[in-house]
């Protein structure tokens, strides 16, 4: 009799995995894009008031999000998954574009430590790796 009610208990266990690991990577998804939405957030407000940003998928799952700011500065977030990298940008609401070009590009302000990082030692900036 206690075999018999050890089997049902393990067949309930069992068949309420598959909920039960879906409720728990959706509340990774919901932790992660509350951190990221709260990173997006703050270089908005640090960047001019506003940002845009673009997802782009990079290594192994994760995605970048690339977040340019009003006054030009740009930045990257990563996220572990895309679905965690749309989540944040919906709850900070930034505005995505499909792309990297165009107008959203032309808003990106380079700096000296920018070009001396593209050209390394032949502009005396620090030599690349």
């Amino acid at each position: 009799m206690a075999d018999t009610e050890q089997a049902e208990e393990t067949q309930r266990a069992d068949a309420s995995t598959p909920a039960a690991d879906e409720a728990v990577r959706d509340a990774k998804v919901e932790r992660h894009a509350a951190r990221l939405a709260k990173q997006i957030d703050a270089f908005a407000r640090t960047h001019g008031g506003s940002a845009e940003g673009q997802l782009a998928h990079i290594a192994r799952g994760s995605v970048r999000i690339a977040l340019v700011g009003a006054n030009g500065e740009w930045g990257n977030l990563v996220a572990p998954s895309y679905a965690s990298a749309q989540r944040a940008v919906e709850l900070a609401g930034l505005t995505v574009h499909d792309d990297f070009g165009g107008e959203f590009a032309a808003q990106v302000r380079t700096g000296p430590y920018e070009w001396s990082r593209m050209a390394g030692i032949q502009l005396g900036g620090p030599r690349n790796p």
